[in-house]
């Protein structure tokens, strides 16, 4: 096994016993990322020189025994939303061209603290804006959408070109792609990363979380990353806590629901046969199945959308004025539309979501973990704009991939993809988790039992 094939669990393992360097891992990952990223164009710009900077840092420190953590010496891609201190932050855009960020962002400072190694920023559908990232390839096969829009970060780490790595999610753009790519993605709790020094798409809706290979991964890097910083106004007061999973050998008194609607409406077969399968696999460990309504479903797009859309056309109402044309087409239009809503439809979509939460609320008093798709469909061919459902019934791919996974955003509730198998030509389909505001322990446990049971994941074979 080459060093760029380790998660990051079993890499830091390995450094702390001195029995890998941070300076063979990261060679490796940029040997990989020379290999495959002219192929699926994952990365924005990668930091080769830098990157070595670091790894002989933290080997020296290695050497003195100095170990900062988990994460001392792993490689790492950050969305090229998140301002890294004297780096480019484009958004993909090239409304952004000629920016440098004057300092780190929260996230990548603390990354920066405990020995984390930056390779490169990695692209994003632009601005955010969007779900399928279009310049990115999936990393399962070229000709399919990456997912958005941080495309580039699932892409990297299914394809070996990064350890780890940052997203960000507003409707489901960390756990789209990761479910599309076959890793793992992690949306946390509303307010518990700060997104100081981070692009935003629309700040009520705006959160930060790792990409990894598995959930435990995942749950090291939550560990660095959360805690309050009041330069975030959305940034909660929570105390420092250890979010890797406990391991119990089963799920006894987990109660999972499972949803009798919207979740598993308007999903392709394959999809629901995966799913469903493991949601089963969690039974088998313990846990007992109840089955569930999802509320006000008949407004949960609109409610996305009537706040995405307006809070995104004050983000960027000085450029769409002054340079428009420097947006690319789609983005240019969600923007302009968002000139059109009236502070009236702005309202109305934050007391629906108020509504939502509170209801959202009694149904998390039933159950520990909610488990549905992450997406009603694995990776479109490029270009392909909508899907025509079994019901005759067509829908715009972007509002497809984000119609199921919009539901956390709004609520404000944690939520996890876990990879649960491929379809028939071989794409990755995702599993999803949802669970309590600050219920990560109990859904990283969920995840991570699940994952126990399956084969060690292979891969994506980019080239």
């Amino acid at each position: 096994m080459q060093p760029y094939e380790l998660t990051l669990a079993d890499a830091a393992q390995q450094i702390r016993a001195r029995r890998l360097s941070p300076v063979e891992l990261v060679d490796s990952v940029l040997d990989r990322i020379d290999q495959v990223d002219p192929h699926v164009e994952a990365y924005v710009a990668v930091t080769a020189e830098q990157a070595r900077g670091a790894a002989r840092e933290a080997e020296q420190e290695a050497a003195r025994g100095v170990f900062r953590g988990p994460l001392h010496g792993v490689p790492a891609g950050l969305k090229d939303l998140i301002d890294v201190a004297g780096s480019p932050t484009s958004a993909s855009s090239r409304v952004r061209a000629g920016h440098r960020a004057a300092a780190d962002s929260t996230v990548a400072a603390r990354l920066r603290a405990a020995g984390s190694v930056l390779v490169g920023k990695t692209h994003t559908h632009e601005f955010a804006y969007g779900l399928t990232t279009p310049q990115t390839g999936n990393a399962w096969d070229r000709g399919r959408v990456a997912g958005g829009s941080s495309g580039g970060s699932a892409v990297a780490v299914a394809a070996g070109a990064a350890t780890f790595a940052l997203g960000t999610d507003t409707g489901g753009s960390i756990r789209v792609p990761a479910a599309l790519n076959g890793v793992v993605g992690f949306k946390p709790t509303y307010g518990l990363v700060p997104r100081h020094g981070v692009t935003s798409l629309s700040w009520s809706l705006d959160h930060v979380g790792p990409v990894a290979r598995t959930v435990e991964d995942a749950a090291l890097v939550l560990t660095v990353l959360a805690g309050h910083d009041p330069r975030d106004p959305a940034s909660l007061d929570t105390p420092a806590f250890d979010h890797r999973p406990e391991r119990e050998p089963d799920l006894a008194g987990v109660r999972v629901g499972v949803p009798r609607n919207y979740y598993f409406d308007r999903v392709d077969a394959e999809v629901e046969t995966a799913v469903r399968r493991g949601i089963a696999q969690l039974e088998t460990l313990g846990a007992q199945l109840v089955e569930i309504d999802i509320p006000m479903t008949r407004y949960i797009q609109a409610t996305q959308w009537g706040l995405m859309v307006p809070e995104a056309t004050a983000y960027h109402e000085g450029t769409l004025r002054t340079v428009p044309e420097l947006y690319q087409a789609d983005v240019r239009i969600l923007l302009e539309a968002g000139e059109l809503m009236g502070a009236g439809d702005y309202l109305r979509a934050q007391r629906s979501r108020t509504l939502m939460q509170e209801e959202w609320a009694r149904l998390l008093e039933k159950v520990d973990v909610i488990a549905a798709p992450a997406v009603p469909m694995t990776a479109v061919k490029a270009g392909q704009e909508s899907v025509t459902w079994s019901d005759g019934s067509t829908e715009a791919v972007s509002d497809a991939y984000v119609r199921l996974s919009s539901p956390a955003n709004i609520t404000g509730v944690p939520a996890l993809s876990v990879p649960v198998g491929h379809d028939t030509v071989g794409m990755p389909i995702g599993m999803q988790l949802l669970g309590r505001p600050f219920g990560e322990r109990q859904l990283l446990r969920v995840g991570h039992a699940y994952e126990r049971t399956q084969p060690a994941r292979s891969l994506a074979p980019t080239v």
